[in-house]
């Protein structure tokens, strides 16, 4: 709070013969209150230059001291990116706030005279404001004191004709903290911002009445119900520009880039396809809501960048590629989440291409660039090895190959050896078992002879005497 106090309290002195291009006044002739109303009207810069684009309006109650220190307020948000344009419509009351902000003290309502100008700024302005100029659908209501009680009579109707309520330094009607946590306590079909403060430099009854508000609304926990709270421990005229901003800050948090604190609430448990979902949505909510066609901030890109590339192994990052490289297409950003989702993929080729084609929209001299082409060389060096391992391969498999050849080439050679050994021991056996039927028969022969001889031995030694002696 700090840094907002010492950045816009500057805000309120801009002088407004700065913005005095954007700003129209106008007497506004009233049925309603059958007087003229001086109401002053501010367009931002982008009004005239996109035709086609519509803006959100915020009502400034106590025009008089309150609408210069919001259209500094909103200006500089949107300069520094932290809310849409605004148009914004003032309304001076001279000498009638006491008379338009009146209540009936029984009810904690508008009084006959009051009911008025409820009718006028509901009625009148508005619809004079929707048919004059380009008004998204997104509305704001913001005022001070005795206005800022006034501002919730429009919260508190059947259809709100706001989505944001403003309550600064509020001196609400006893009955109003009860009044408006009824009516918050029903809605359930939009979001609604509410914020209100209180400080040390209010009368203590105040401050109970706006602290019982805050803690009525708080004890509801209505999701659909944005509610914001300060309090400031400073004089009154210094608590108009911390409330103005610390408001702004609190109603258009959804128009800013992803902080810290959202990202850690809202994105950082997301699955990746519910990551790339929430961003979508954010900035068609943010058009739909504020008439503004923005693509999506690279910076938000980048906080949903690791959950993208870090979770399941970055099997969304050609969805997150392509989504970016539709937006921006002149970015090497797009190229670079498809380069990795490719590398991922081991589909190098394809990889090489798209960090190529990134690459190719940098500025060369530029020290991303530098940064950006270690993706090429990576990816060339991992080509190289891939080539290199290849090449080794098919070297190891003709080697392989080769040693197969050989094998079979020994195999049929021992093969061959073995079948001639087997020849030559079959003719072995068979010279021997020649052999042997050889020696066998020349052992039948020589026996035969030998039984030759002994029979005729045998004869002779058998013949009788008589003829041995005849013989003799």
């Amino acid at each position: 709070m700090k840094t907002l106090k010492y950045l816009f309290t500057a805000i309120v002195f801009i002088p407004l013969m700065a913005l005095s291009q954007k700003i129209i006044t106008k007497d506004f002739k009233s049925g309603e209150l059958a007087e003229v109303r001086q109401i002053r009207i501010y367009l931002p810069p982008s009004y005239e230059k996109d035709k086609e684009r519509l803006f959100p309006l915020t009502v400034v109650l106590d025009g008089d001291f309150l609408f210069d220190a919001y259209v500094g307020n909103a200006s500089l948000f949107a300069t520094m990116d932290k809310a849409p344009e605004q148009i914004v419509v003032g309304i001076f009351e001279g000498d009638k706030r006491n008379i338009d902000f009146a209540y009936d003290k029984i009810t904690s309502l508008p009084n006959e005279f009051s009911n008025y100008f409820y009718r006028f700024v509901r009625g009148e302005l508005l619809q004079f404001m929707q048919q004059n100029y380009r008004i998204s659908p997104f509305r704001t209501i913001v005022g001070y004191g005795l206005s800022a009680n006034f501002v919730n009579y429009f919260a508190i109707e059947n259809v709100p004709a706001f989505d944001a309520y403003v309550s600064i330094d509020p001196a609400f009607a006893l009955d109003m903290p009860g009044l408006i946590a009824n009516k918050f306590e029903e809605i359930r079909d939009k979001i609604v911002y509410y914020y209100l403060n209180t400080g040390t430099f209010q009368p203590e009854e105040e401050q109970l009445l706006v602290k019982k508000t805050f803690k009525a609304i708080q004890l509801m926990n209505n999701e659909f119900v944005r509610l914001k709270y300060d309090y400031f421990d400073t004089t009154a005229t210094p608590s108009i520009s911390y409330a103005m901003a610390s408001a702004l800050a609190h109603i258009f948090d959804l128009y800013s880039a992803i902080s810290e604190e959202e990202f850690k609430h809202n994105v950082a448990h997301l699955s990746p396809p519910d990551a790339i979902a929430y961003l979508e949505n954010k900035y068609v909510e943010i058009e739909y809501l504020f008439g503004t066609h923005m693509k999506i901030r690279e910076k938000d890109i980048f906080a949903i960048e690791p959950i993208v590339i870090d979770q399941e192994d970055g099997l969304y990052l050609e969805e997150f590629g392509n989504m970016i490289l539709k937006l921006y297409p002149e970015s090497p950003i797009g190229d670079y989440y498809l380069g990795l989702f490719y590398e991922k993929g081991q589909k190098y080729k394809q990889a090489l291409k798209h960090y190529k084609s990134g690459y190719a929209k940098m500025d060369t001299n530029s020290a991303d660039a530098e940064g950006y082409y270690q993706n090429i060389e990576r990816i060339l060096e991992i080509q190289k090895q891939e080539e290199e391992a290849k090449e080794a391969e098919k070297q190891a498999r003709l080697a392989e190959k080769e040693a197969e050849k050989e094998a079979r080439k020994a195999e049929k050679e021992a093969l061959k050896a073995e079948k001639e050994a087997e020849k030559a021991e079959r003719e072995k056996q068979k010279a021997l078992y020649k052999e042997k039927k050889e020696k066998e028969k020349e052992e039948r022969k020589k026996n035969k002879e030998k039984g030759e001889d002994d029979d005729n031995d045998g004869r002779r030694s058998r013949r009788s005497p008589r003829h041995r002696r005849h013989r003799g």
